[in-house]
């Protein structure tokens, strides 16, 4: 039996944590005015499947590994750091190069690069690592069915889509894709400097 009132706690526990912007909000966002939707989807699947990975972590007993390893946590919050670092420089390092047409970028990406890109946006997101090992782990109950299990994947699954999935959306729209590549600049350095800020914050908590 599927244990309704759990699936429903760690539903409203998991939609706050979604919604608030982080590096996966960035990235969507950016991915979907600079190179468009089917790039932006894509990215968006590598961070479902992240999430999905730290939803059964957690629901496992993630927060417990981390607590019988200490050493564990720490290297997972210094890769997850250097990635943010790495990935904010790059944003401002290319918001000086010479500006190119969208038809120009998406060439030289595509699906599967951009999957990936989701996929390590997230695995070494500190938000998502932070959130699922602390405040999901505790909503989850310490002991579920597999129904119960199965359904928690799926709440994660289409709560995550339909958020993430909705930006890339709203930020690919011709008007809104159009209005960042006028303000590209200014766009990606604001962004890269979030995420730096947010790596350097990791770093020294």
């Amino acid at each position: 039996m599927i244990d309704l009132s759990a699936v429903i706690a760690v539903f409203f526990i998991y939609l706050a944590g979604v919604v608030i912007p982080g590096p996966n909000f960035v990235a969507v966002a950016h991915t979907a005015a600079s190179r468009g939707r089917s790039d932006s989807l894509a990215l968006v699947a590598g961070v479902v499947i992240v999430n999905l990975f730290w939803a059964s972590c957690s629901i496992l007993g993630v927060g417990l590994v981390f607590a019988v390893f200490p050493w564990l946590a720490v290297i997972v919050k210094l890769a997850g750091a250097g990635y943010l670092l790495w990935f904010g420089l790059r944003l401002i390092v290319s918001a000086r190069a010479n500006s190119e047409s969208r038809m120009e970028v998406q060439q030289r990406t595509g699906l599967y690069p951009a999957f990936l890109q989701g996929v390590a946006t997230n695995i070494t997101n500190p938000k998502s690592i932070a959130f699922f090992a602390a405040v999901f782990s505790s909503a989850a109950p310490a002991h579920v069915s597999a129904a119960t299990f199965a359904a928690m994947l799926v709440m994660v699954c289409v709560t995550a889509t339909s958020w993430y999935g909705f930006v890339a959306i709203v930020m690919s729209h011709p008007r809104v894709a159009s209005a960042h590549r006028r303000a590209r600049g200014v766009v990606d350095r604001v962004c890269g400097a979030v995420i730096v800020a947010l790596g350097i914050r990791q770093l020294i908590r």
